[in-house]
């Protein structure tokens, strides 16, 4: 209830106290004391109505009073409630009790109104209410009770040389705000006032400048001993006056106090904070932006909630938090909030001060700071010393901090939090690294094994970091130049049909992958079904689904890191007879010992079942101890076996299950429906077009289902992922610009294949299989920004071309990169037999897709690029890795890089995401720039859009085109999403992370969804994101907007969803933190 008071509270408080009685409402606040309690013999009140009894409720009355008036002027409906009844009884006895022990002493007493508000004030300060004591003050100050004792000639004059008659009691006020400001009693309060109205009535002159009156105060203060008040009041005086110096302000005398407040620093000390910091920091993060609030009005509004002798850290705290409450007016608001919060980080970790040093000093900060950085977190052990090897002189220089101009809010509040260096080493926990040093300790990690030119190519991965065009995942930006170089992202793992697999692989080996940050997914189709027969116990098995509760636990046990909870996704491929069990693991309903809540689950569906289904024929489910070798095969031979295991389960042989091929898709589509699990992923797509099918099976996909390797028993596929960032590729015209993407791409593969020798392998299996065949996983984000740049809309067919174009040039680079590499240091160790080397590119599996399941594959086989010489250097050179590109989430890295999630489509124009750092409003830049250009932006649009949920459709005034363009995700076409996927899926040797959306989706709709996606020779799909029922939060939009535009007609804007589709997979799963940032 009891806190300290902004200036901009006080106005609202002077507002209220102000307000006539009849105009704000009353409580029975004289209730609170007894009946029995009221009076108290021997004390007398003198009032202008005459001499009355005392009356204890009278007190109560009057502290009740002023705390209604602080907690209107808060906006506060929940008033006369227990806790403020028991506070304003607790003030008036305590008041009671100081008079008492003057009676019990013999003496009589009569009292002013005046003496008792003083009491009153009192026991608020000596009870830690010194808001409801100023409250108090200024209700004092509105009865007109304080007047000057003697008649005063004086007119005052103010700064801005208005004339004003003099007010004792503004002095008065003055002093006690500055005495309640330091904790200290403001009873003194009267005598300086007086003393000051009395000095200056006594001069003789008719008018007296402010100065002079403060110069008079200050000495009065001084005089009577308050020496800690006048200190501070001197120090307040010398700030401003440096203020108005520099910034030439001509302000009134209440302006000039409100712009200055105490507050204490770290030491326990108070001092003033004149605001000439803020003021450089407005200036700082406003360069090059074009905001809607002028720099007044934004100093305004940073200082909101302010409140005198703050800590100088909750100052701080509140400036950014303020800073970040703007996003929603204007998305260069973004950029502007990062700036304020990168300028605190700047004054945290380098000797550096804004107003001191200025930003023009910012690069010497830097590079004189990146040695003792350094130096200091090789001290204590957070980075590797190997580090210090490096030309520091030359790196130094390379830092850029003006690359710090492109974050925007978002993206510095999550490196702050999650990815800087913090030296733990003492009570105050202290960053050790800026942005610019982070990105610098991150490429210097990743070259330091190089032979030749290590600082060169630690700038030029460096130079990628800074300017956005490339990030690497969250592990290799959390471990890379650490004594834990653990940078890989996804582990694929096999667990075979014995107690020591499941134990080992399963479990044990899962909770040291899960331990440094590893993101799990793994086949469990050979451990044996229900039913199964143990020989070695003569009992029956009790199938996967119990193991898979045990995985789950291990999970939650296990966190990555201490950073990020564990993330695994189990895969069953769709034959095995525990498949029904196994869909119904993601449940909240049923046996929740069968439930596994916090682990994702992934159907591993074989193309033979696919055809089946297509035309209603029947599928037989098996126990896979039966049948080991079902696993093991796909395509055509797959089918053969099939057919052989289906005859010998016809004749009693083997156990076998028939189901309608069509009621086992459904069921399938009703769960990934109603729980998002477990998701649809393709056998046959993975393993026929694989470059390594000479040397082993995928036996499933990862957790974020864009890895397709090899795995077996002795092989935990490990992959190493990094993403390009597109709309940093295009050149002023939108187009690509290859050049400069091939620049980027051929860095990008020599970092990502640095980690294989770097990285630490926490298990055996993990080391053999990276080592054999040396995988990365080069990704891409920010196509919709892109699409944005290029003015197409998400939905359409220009869209669709461009994914096949830019997927074209990445992979073209990429393998062009890798192959290079094997020149540079030799192919990987299972090159011969490859794909690779037998002169199949990635595109060219399409037709032996479609050979080997007899159906045809409805994607254009044509390129734009000429692929004859790549083929030429490959067969000549060979590949150092097997495989080289997929296409990972990027939720979070996206967020730092300032761009679009991977190749998603925009959610919202206008939302707020949440994920480990907080809650953040996302405000579509690209739309509000076009809304600019057109003459369409402003308050009431900004309005309108946070009010219709980031939608355009009901907003009047949007042209058609900008509609088109500024859909959001769940008003495109599935179609566009599948058959994008399905162009760039042509030249990647891995997978994607392709998510689906449907706002209202049913059984028919899904069907024909995953079956458009199975036509088009898609291998995985991730979550199916259908529309929640929730909204973003509309705390600040007027409660009386009138329906507009296409919604006119309706009775209220807001969408209304069934109760099914509120149970669907929400959106927030990937909004909210429900998503795996393992590849992120």
């Amino acid at each position: 209830m009891i806190h300290k008071l902004s200036f901009e509270e006080d106005l609202e408080l002077k507002r209220y106290t102000a307000t006539p009685w009849d105009k704000k409402p009353r409580y029975d606040w004289r209730g609170v004391i007894p009946a029995d309690n009221h009076q108290r013999s021997g004390i007398k009140i003198d009032s202008v109505e005459g001499e009355r009894d005392f009356d204890l409720a009278e007190i109560a009355d009057t502290i009740g009073a002023a705390l209604t008036d602080l907690l209107l002027s808060r906006q506060e409906e929940d008033i006369f409630n227990e806790r403020n009844r028991k506070f304003v009884a607790t003030i008036a006895e305590s008041v009671g009790q100081v008079l008492a022990a003057q009676i019990e002493q013999g003496r009589e007493l009569k009292l002013s109104g005046h003496d008792i508000d003083l009491l009153i004030e009192k026991a608020l300060i000596e009870n830690d209410a010194h808001d409801v004591a100023k409250s108090l003050v200024f209700s004092r100050n509105q009865d007109g009770e304080e007047t000057t004792p003697t008649p005063v000639s004086i007119r005052l004059i103010r700064r801005n040389g208005l004339v004003v008659p003099w007010n004792e009691a503004k002095i008065e006020i003055a002093v006690r705000k500055s005495f309640l400001s330091l904790h200290l009693d403001s009873g003194s309060a009267i005598d300086v006032a007086r003393a000051v109205t009395d000095r200056l009535n006594a001069s003789g002159q008719a008018f007296i400048n402010i100065e002079d009156v403060q110069d008079t105060v200050q000495e009065e203060l001084m005089r009577q001993g308050h020496f800690k008040v006048a200190e501070s009041y001197i120090l307040y005086r010398a700030h401003r006056a440096r203020l108005r110096l520099e910034t030439k302000e001509a302000g009134t005398e209440d302006d000039q106090q409100d712009s200055m407040i105490v507050v204490t620093d770290e030491n326990g000390e108070n001092n003033f904070w004149d605001g000439l910091d803020l003021k450089r920091r407005i200036e700082f993060a406003s360069i090059g932006l074009k905001l809607t609030l002028r720099s007044e009005e934004i100093e305004s509004e940073l200082r909101r909630s302010l409140y005198p002798e703050m800590k100088r850290e909750d100052l701080k705290k509140t400036i950014i938090l303020n800073a970040k409450a703007m996003i929603e007016r204007d998305a260069d608001f973004a950029l502007f909030a990062g700036r304020v919060l990168l300028s605190y980080i700047y004054e945290e970790v380098l000797d550096w001060n804004i107003v001191e040093d200025g930003v023009e000093n910012l690069k010497e900060a830097h590079r004189r700071g990146l040695k003792s950085y350094l130096k200091r977190a090789v001290e204590i052990e957070r980075i590797h010393s190997r580090i210090l090897d490096y030309d520091l002189e030359k790196l130094g220089d390379a830092i850029d901090p003006s690359a710090d101009l492109d974050f925007d809010y978002l993206g510095v509040q999550t490196l702050y939090d999650r990815y800087l260096i913090v030296d733990k080493t003492s009570k105050r926990h202290v960053r050790l690294e800026v942005p610019q040093f982070f990105w610098m300790r991150v490429a210097m990690g990743l070259f330091h094994a190089e032979k030749e030119e290590r600082e060169d190519r630690v700038i030029s991965l460096y130079n990628l970091y800074k300017s956005r065009r490339f990030c690497s995942s969250t592990p290799t930006l959390f471990n890379s130049g650490t004594h834990h170089s653990q940078l890989s992202s996804c582990y694929l793992y096999k667990v075979d049909d014995s107690i020591e697999s499941i134990m080992h692989r399963g479990i044990a080996d899962n909770a040291f992958l899960s331990k440094w940050a590893g993101g799990l997914g793994g086949s469990w189709t050979s451990v044996r079904g229900t039913g199964g027969f143990i020989k070695g116990t003569n009992g029956e098995s009790q199938g996967v689904i119990p193991f898979l509760k045990l995985h789950n636990d291990q999970l939650v046990a296990v966190n990555q890191g201490g950073k990020r909870r564990g993330s695994g996704c189990a895969y069953l491929e769709t034959w095995h007879n525990d498949i029904h069990d196994f869909m119904e693991l993601r449940k909240n309903t049923g046996d929740d010992r069968r439930r596994t809540h916090d682990m994702n689950t992934a159907n591993w569906i074989p193309d033979l079942f696919m055809k089946r289904m297509e035309s209603r024929e029947d599928w037989t489910l098996f126990q896979s101890n039966q049948t080991p070798d079902l696993h093991e095969l796909y395509g055509k031979a797959f089918e053969d076996r099939y057919c052989e295991y289906e005859a010998m389960a016809e004749r009693g042989e083997i156990f076998g299950q028939k189901v309608p091929a069509i009621d086992l898709w459904k069921s399938m589509l009703r769960m990934i429906f109603e729980t998002g699990h477990p998701w649809i992923t393709f056998k046959d797509p993975c393993n026929v077009r694989s470059p390594q099918d000479h040397v082993g099976v995928i036996h499933s996909s990862n957790l974020c289902t864009e890895i397709t390797l090899n795995t077996s028993d002795e092989e935990t596929a490990v992959c190493n992922l990094g993403s390009i960032v597109l709309d940093s590729h295009l050149d002023k015209d939108g187009n690509l610009d290859h050049e400069k993407l091939r620049e980027s791409v051929r860095i990008a593969v020599r970092a990502l294949d640095n980690v294989i020798d770097i990285n630490f392998y926490p298990t055996k299996a993990a080391k053999t299989a990276n080592s054999r065949h040396r995988p990365i996983g080069l990704g891409v984000m920010g196509l919709q920004n892109a699409l944005f740049i290029k003015n197409i809309p998400f939905a359409s067919q220009a869209a669709v071309e461009f994914n096949d174009e830019f997927m074209e040039a990445i992979a073209y680079y990429a393998y062009e990169a890798s192959s290079d590499l094997a020149a540079e240091h030799g192919t990987y160790s299972s090159y011969r037999g490859s794909k690779w080397d037998r002169g199949l590119m990635p595109q060219d599996t399409l037709d032996l897709l479609e050979s080997e399941r007899g159906v045809e594959i409805t994607v254009p086989r044509a390129g734009k690029m000429d692929w004859k010489p790549l083929r030429e250097k490959i067969a000549r050179q060979g590949m150092r890795n097997s495989n080289v590109l997929a296409i990972a989430p990027t939720a979070t890295i996206s967020n730092i890089m300032g761009t679009s999630p991977c190749i998603e489509p925009t959610y919202k124009n206008l939302f707020v995401k949440s994920n480990l750092s907080g809650d953040f409003i996302v405000l579509n830049g690209h739309l509000v720039r076009d809304l600019k250009a057109r003459g369409l932006w402003n308050a009431d649009m900004a309005e309108q859009l946070k009010y219709f949920d980031g939608e355009l459709e009901s907003i009047e005034g949007i042209p058609e085109d900008l509609r088109e363009k500024y859909k959001t995700a769940f008003t495109v076409d599935y179609k566009y999403f599948i058959e994008a996927a399905a162009r760039r899926q042509k030249w990647i040797d891995q997978s994607q992370s392709v998510n689906l959306f449907l706002a209202t989706p049913d059984i028919k709709t899904l069907s024909h969804m995953y079956r458009h996606a199975w036509h088009n020779g898609l291998k995985t799909t991730y979550y199916l994101r259908t529309l929640g029922a929730s909204n973003i939060e509309k705390a600040t939009v007027s409660q009386k907007k009138e329906v507009r535009g296409h919604a006119g007609q309706t009775e209220a804007p807001k969408k209304q969803y069934t109760e099914a589709e509120a149970k669907a997979c929400s959106l927030d799963a990937m909004m909210n933190g429900g998503e795996c940032e393992a590849c992120q």
